[in-house]
């Protein structure tokens, strides 16, 4: 059975991509989002988002035909579930998206259709997914209790500013719920890729993609606890990391002021929901994470001692650099903590990547979205929070301005 149309919900930091990349392959992909100026933007051929080389590619397949985008989804050969999941208050999993987009799609399923879950899961959300099918179209399922419906979870496993890429030559893991639907999983994926991909069953490929988030956390909780621990000692954590990095067996990840984005922020909390007692490791590598902005606005309250109204410099505020992607950013936080920290000092916010500041800190009025010059010129504290592009170059300062440099790059 080949796979001539796909209908993909969600499109944004991965479903407009993968969306993309489809269509770029010659598939019919009609894409679905609940976000009406999202469509409307992606009609006219216009990326919502910053990423490389995705703005070209969709002028292109959108005004070739190959890529339509709507609010409802349709019958295709098949369909990629790529919406958000976050967690909720207690750190588990929180599944209402991929069940609204089940809901929304189970009229359009029929007998033999191929539906794969991509938004990163904790181990049995596949398996809820076919439950919520099931439940939604009864006449789907046979007298012995079994699907009509081949289901399967892909992770994603891009980075983001490399997503066009990584697409293609990332090796793919598939997880199904049976063996054959881990097969039409691979049929799908190899339009695209080439790289290896991986079959098996869902709650293991949904473990996996989880532990590979959950080993950068680890690792990087390390590199932001030598931070702390070099700070207190007046040494210099990237010099210590730079000359045990070459040893031929270590290979120390750079601190930074936390962690952020959609997956390594979150991931770990899945597997810790699944097994509180015995993830004691990721647990605590997490909290080191989480902790770690909290530090910055000490070391900021520091430089500031004595002072009641400082002009802070925030430079970067998404999750990583040269992106536009805020989510779960710990530059956002730190910012937005400053601004609470000195109700009567200035937060200068330099981010590139935008143009207007997010929502809880438009709303406070001791913050501004500020170009570069015009932040150094007037600042008393510089917070490097993002090595964008922009930054790495240090400025000429003066011997007055406090630099508070979170990523080494200025040293």
């Amino acid at each position: 059975m080949g796979i001539n149309t796909l209908c993909v919900i969600g499109l944004g930091y991965i479903g407009l991509p993968t969306s993309v990349v489809f269509a770029d392959h010659g598939v019919r992909v009609y894409g679905v989002d609940v976000r009406a100026e999202s469509v409307a933007a992606i009609n006219a051929g216009q990326a919502p988002f910053i990423e490389a080389d995705l703005a070209q590619r969709l002028s292109a397949v959108v005004e070739s035909g190959m890529l339509t985008a709507s609010m409802e989804p349709c019958r295709a050969d098949a369909t990629i579930i790529a919406v958000p999941t976050p967690f909720l208050a207690d750190k588990s999993a929180d599944l209402s998206y991929i069940q609204a987009a089940v809901t929304e799609l189970a009229p359009y399923l029929y007998d033999g259709a191929l539906v794969i879950l991509e938004s990163t899961s904790p181990p049995g959300a596949t398996q809820k997914l076919g439950t919520w099918i099931a439940q939604a179209r009864p006449d789907l399922v046979d007298d012995s209790g079994n699907l009509s419906v081949d289901i399967a979870h892909c992770p994603e496993r891009v980075l983001p500013g490399r997503v066009m890429v990584e697409l293609v030559t990332n090796d793919r893991i598939v997880g199904g719920l049976t063996p054959a639907a881990a097969a039409r999983a691979q049929e799908l994926y190899s339009i695209i890729s080439k790289a290896a991909i991986l079959p098996t069953d869902s709650m293991t490929a949904e473990m996996a993609k989880c532990v590979e988030n959950s080993f950068r956390d680890v690792n990087i909780a390390f590199a932001n606890e030598l931070s702390v621990i070099c700070d207190n000692l007046g040494i210099d954590v990237w010099e210590v990391i730079e000359l045990a990095n070459h040893h031929p067996r270590v290979n120390i990840l750079s601190p930074g002021p936390g962690v952020g984005g959609h997956c390594v922020a979150v991931d770990p909390w899945f597997i810790v929901a699944a097994d509180p007692s015995d993830a004691r490791i990721i647990k605590m590598a997490r909290e080191v994470n989480d902790d770690k902005p909290g530090w910055v606005v000490k070391k900021v309250q520091d430089a500031a001692a004595g002072k009641t109204a400082p002009i802070i410099a925030a430079l970067g505020l998404a999750f990583k650099p040269n992106i536009d992607d805020l989510r779960e950013s710990p530059a956002r936080h730190i910012t937005g903590n400053l601004a609470k920290a000195f109700p009567q000092g200035r937060i200068l916010v330099v981010e590139p990547n935008i143009t207007q500041l997010p929502a809880e800190l438009e709303a406070m009025p001791n913050v501004e979205l500020s170009g570069y010059a015009q932040a150094l010129e007037q600042a008393e504290i510089v917070v490097l929070l993002v090595d964008h592009a922009e930054f790495l170059e240090k400025p000429a300062l003066t011997e007055k301005i406090d630099i508070i440099d979170t990523r080494g790059i200025w040293r």
